[in-house]
């Protein structure tokens, strides 16, 4: 929790199938996008950027740590998660930041906005 936050700022608005809310500095490439995918009621976490294999997603909050499995994707590593899982709710209501670790990038540490919760909220 004491970690600097990654630069950048949230954004949000329509996806392909739902909504999402993409974090990074403006006029660069996202670096980590969650995304309803609102008719699977799954929400899905991507580290964007190139990735030399699949491996864990470790999500830290105030609340929770817990990794989860992820698999490359064309736009980065990807992880899915059910819509009502209790990590997400862990990461919207953390105070300040939540943290992100893949293997192989050095970790992001993303601000609790209101985008995150919002994104989660429109897959319920």
């Amino acid at each position: 929790m004491d970690a600097p936050q990654t630069p950048g700022d949230w954004r949000y608005g329509p996806a392909a199938g739902g909504t999402a809310a993409r974090f990074g500095e403006p006029g660069s490439e996202a670096r980590f996008t969650i995304a309803c995918l609102l008719p699977a009621r799954t929400v899905q976490l991507v580290r964007n950027g190139p990735v030399a294999s699949g491996g864990p997603m470790t999500l830290r909050s105030e609340s929770a740590t817990r990794a989860v499995s992820a698999a490359p994707s064309a736009d980065g590593l990807r992880a899915a998660l059910s819509a009502n899982d209790p990590l997400l709710d862990a990461i919207a209501f953390s105070k300040g930041r939540f943290a992100v670790e893949t293997p192989g990038a050095p970790p992001l540490y993303l601000p609790s906005w209101p985008e995150v919760t919002r994104v989660i909220e429109d897959c319920r």
